[in-house]
């Protein structure tokens, strides 16, 4: 109840309002049945968008940081994913990590639509990183179609020197379901599993025509992190 209030009441028509989303390829999602959207990730509104524009519900495994942010807005987000019913994930650990991905296939298990990131994290710097693997693994152990995404324009919405965000075009492309069927009994295999990852992130890469970087985003972060040299 309170996603759809959150949808069309509260939250929605003011994201509409201020960055008039344009959407492309909307007729590639299934009205019905599980499938998994996989995206690029460049500002922490692109969930809100992408769930405002999408006509069905949709759940998204949330990094757990999210919902322990410090600040106004980080109690504000933190409330919109727990009121919206989002999945909490600990990238702690393996074993962590291993209890979002069976979330996730619960969400699938039901039918119901899961968006991930495979990039893991939001882009540094606006170019595309390379994909975890954990998104082939839910979409092999699923059997599930997985649908490419890509957000442009988010990017330059807020930045760390604005109190105020930007309202620049905003579009959400979505393009044609990704079926892998084919590898469903190498699941286990991990040349597998990075062939359909990197299969999934050149179509998201088509669909967004951003620079791609073959290095995990959370590296790249870490590098540049305040007081690590070289």
């Amino acid at each position: 109840m309170f996603y759809y209030m959150l949808k069309y009441v509260l939250l929605g028509p003011l994201l509409r309002l201020l960055f008039r989303p344009r959407v492309e390829g909307l007729e590639h999602v299934p009205a019905q049945g599980a499938v998994i959207v996989a995206g690029n990730h460049l500002s922490f509104v692109d969930p809100f968008i992408l769930a405002v524009v999408l006509k069905r519900r949709i759940t998204f495994l949330a990094k757990a940081e999210y919902f322990a942010a410090p600040g106004l807005r980080g109690w504000l987000t933190a409330l919109v994913l727990r009121g919206a019913g989002q999945i909490s994930v600990d990238r702690s650990g393996r074993a962590a990590g291993q209890a979002a991905l069976s979330e996730g296939q619960a969400v699938l298990a039901k039918g119901n639509l899961l968006a991930i990131y495979p990039e893991g994290t939001r882009s540094p710097d606006g170019r595309l990183y390379k994909g975890k693997v954990g998104v082939a693994v839910m979409a092999l152990a699923a059997r599930v179609l997985v649908i490419p995404c890509a957000v442009v324009g988010t990017y330059q919405i807020w930045d760390r020197a604005r109190v105020l965000p930007r309202h620049p075009p905003v579009t959400i492309r979505f393009g044609e379901p990704l079926d892998f069927s084919r590898c469903a009994r190498t699941a286990r295999d991990e040349t597998v599993l990075r062939a359909v990852t990197d299969e999934i992130m050149s179509a998201v890469l088509r669909l967004s025509g951003q620079e791609y970087v073959d290095r995990y985003a959370a590296d790249v972060k870490t590098a540049q992190a305040p007081g690590r040299r070289g």
